[in-house]
């Protein structure tokens, strides 16, 4: 009996393979364009896990406690569409109004109006998947960021990922697999899909089978090599894996063809080229003479069982009030830090990351290396928030993309590095965006005034890159990100809590040397908010971050001159526009911008916003405008660089002409 459902399994896994690879040449036939070859090579590992490994329901496919597939190769989603299909999975943007997935849904691949992106993006509709993939090389690490909030909420949920041969080549896979066996993972299993093929060519030799099993073995890794087609291979495989009893993380390295079962259409030339015509018949009748040869009456769908995921544990508590900065300093020995009337943003941020850990256990925060200079260590010492740290060390790829995954796994994710190297991670940002993570990226020695560090270690472009962000609105209808840069530690503590309680992508910058308290517990801080430190009739200056402290001395020389300043804490992009131009207007409309980095930041948010206005202005931006280099002390940088107090008041005598 047992022989004969073995038959049958395999059977069935062979025929619905077969159906998948049919579906997956119709849809981008339909599209005129995609992957179907890519898509047949994954066709028999997505049919054993959809439906038969993982623990899922089709009618809930977000559940929590679901098992989960992360396609990193996400070019080869046509499969998993096809699969969704067939076992009608529910889709929508709006879990309310969600509707069972057809086959004739799957023509509207690729369309406008399909839920069915061309690459995995559960915004667009298709909640089966957990993040935006298809920018090659970072899905591994999602999945890393899956399996660790599941190990902190004590799902007993496994994660699989398929990944690509070709892209096994990102440095981004290496940085996860390292991270993968120090955080060691083992309720996540990787699953290389090695169908010998690239884009362009055949993928080299560093990334064949064999070349991978030693690599991931070399890594600490428990590998299995199977034959990719073979039903009973795989299922052996993925049981092994599921039963725990392995105690290294496990990867399997699936010997695949792309195009299986199509020869026509196999080997070089077909990356991305969905066949027409003659070719699409030729494919398809190739399709069905395997069935003949693979498949026999003992193909059944009944010899699928799709097990429900466990019954969701209790919500967790609502997180509760978080104390004051100064009440929370007080409490915990702080008070003469407090007093001292100065203190480092970036040390705030740690402050504030401790108490927001003390009060909301969704609260995860993710380091590179650098704690004990981004402050996040105060979180990580904290008894009560210690297990919810990540260490990630030097690998900023891995950590922000391991904060979306965690993000998709319910937490709320803190990332954090010196600003200067998040930069190496703009795509796995961009990525996080676009998939509606609730990531936080917070960039500590922010700009000119690190100083004696030099260019290397300062963050320049930053602004301008995450300010394009602010420009567009993301799948909820807010801007795709803030960008904030608080000036003084009140702030930088607000602004911390106001990111947490926000659900979306942030970033903030916060600085190395200490600054003056500007604010205090009373003041509100929001997105997309501003502060007038002072009104004045004749010019406005608009600075954020360290500039504010350095305008300020600015708008005192100038009234030493008779000249009446305006100044306006910028902390936030986006911001109130109608607000800020009504300062602006009450000016004169006369308008200084001062940034520490480089330009198409601040200065060119105002220019954006006077340009709407259709109002008459005068606008001067100053922004750093050379390359700099190491200095002794901030105010050598900011004098060389043409960003003082005093070349602020000279530029706005000027510009009135005095």
């Amino acid at each position: 009996m047992e022989g004969a459902f073995q038959m049958s399994f395999e059977a069935a896994v062979h025929a619905q393979a077969i159906e998948l690879g049919r579906l997956s040449l119709e849809m981008c036939a339909a599209s005129g364009s995609g992957h179907p070859t890519s898509a047949m090579s994954i066709g028999h590992i997505v049919t054993v896990l959809m439906f038969q490994q993982m623990r899922w329901t089709p009618d809930y496919p977000d559940y929590p406690t679901s098992d989960r597939l992360v396609l990193s190769e996400g070019h080869a989603v046509p499969a998993v569409y096809a699969a969704a299909a067939k076992l009608g999975v529910m889709v929508g943007k709006d879990p309310a109004k969600r509707r069972k997935l057809t086959l004739e849904d799957l023509r509207k691949l690729r369309s406008l109006e399909s839920e069915l992106d061309g690459h995995p993006n559960p915004m667009e509709g298709f909640p089966f998947f957990d993040a935006a993939t298809g920018s090659l090389g970072q899905g591994l690490s999602i999945a890393a960021g899956l399996a660790e909030a599941a190990k902190l909420d004590g799902y007993d949920k496994k994660i699989y990922c398929i990944v690509g041969d070709g892209e096994s080549r990102e440095g981004q896979i290496a940085e996860a697999m390292d991270f993968i066996v120090d955080r060691k993972l083992r309720n996540l299993l990787t699953i290389v899909n090695c169908n010998e093929y690239g884009q362009a060519d055949r993928v080299s030799g560093q990334q064949s089978a064999a070349t991978l099993a030693a690599k991931f073995e070399a890594y600490g890794f428990d590998v299995r090599v199977i034959d990719g087609h073979n039903p009973a291979q795989i299922k052996s495989a993925f049981d092994a894996f599921a039963s725990g009893k392995s105690a290294k993380p496990v990867v399997v390295i699936a010997q695949t063809v792309k195009g299986w079962g199509a020869p026509s259409i196999q080997g070089n030339g077909w990356h991305g080229k969905p066949p027409t015509g003659d070719a699409l018949k030729r494919a398809l009748t190739e399709l069905d003479q395997k069935r003949l040869e693979v498949t026999s009456a003992l193909a059944t769908t009944d010899a699928f069982t799709i097990e429900p995921p466990p019954e969701v544990a209790a919500k967790s508590p609502e997180p509760g009030e978080v104390p004051t900065l100064s009440e929370f300093m007080k409490k915990n020995d702080m008070e003469s830090l407090l007093q001292s009337g100065n203190m480092a943003t970036r040390r705030a941020y740690g402050i504030a990351l401790r108490a927001i850990g003390q009060t909301n256990p969704s609260v995860v925060v993710l380091d590179a290396d650098v704690s004990n200079s981004t402050f996040a260590e105060m979180f990580r010492k904290d008894p009560a928030c210690a297990a919810r740290f990540v260490e990630c060390k030097i690998a900023e790829q891995n950590m922000f993309s391991v904060g979306a995954g965690m993000s998709a796994g319910g937490k709320v994710a803190f990332a954090s590095t010196f600003s200067k190297f998040v930069t190496r991670a703009y795509d796995q940002i961009e990525m996080a965006i676009y998939s509606g993570a609730n990531l936080k990226v917070v960039g500590s020695h922010s700009g000119i005034t690190l100083a004696a560090d030099g260019p290397s270690q300062m963050s320049l472009p930053d602004v301008a890159w995450f300010r394009a962000f602010t420009t567009m609105r993301d799948h909820r209808g807010n801007p795709g990100c803030y960008v904030l840069q608080p000036s003084d530690a009140f702030a930088a503590y607000a602004l911390t809590q106001v990111m947490a309680e926000y659900e979306g992508v942030c970033y903030m910058r916060t600085l190395r040397p200490d600054t003056e308290f500007i604010y205090s517990d009373d003041v509100v801080f929001n997105l997309g908010g501003f502060e007038v430190l002072n009104e004045g009739k004749d010019i406005a200056i608009l600075a954020a971050g360290y500039m504010v402290h350095e305008a300020n001395r600015a708008v005192e020389l100038l009234d030493q001159k008779g000249i009446s300043a305006s100044l306006i804490d910028l902390y936030s992009l986006p911001f109130d526009a109608e607000g800020v131009l009504d300062i602006i207007g009450a000016a004169g409309g006369n308008v200084i911008t001062v940034e520490d980095n480089f330009g198409g930041g601040i200065g060119s948010a105002v220019a954006d916003a006077l340009l709407d206005s259709g109002d008459a202005f005068t606008l001067k931006q100053m922004h750093v405008k050379r390359i700099p280099k190491s200095a002794r002390t901030p105010e050598e940088l900011l004098k060389v660089c043409g960003l003082t107090s005093q070349d602020i008041a000279k530029t706005a005598m000027e510009m009135l002409g005095v």
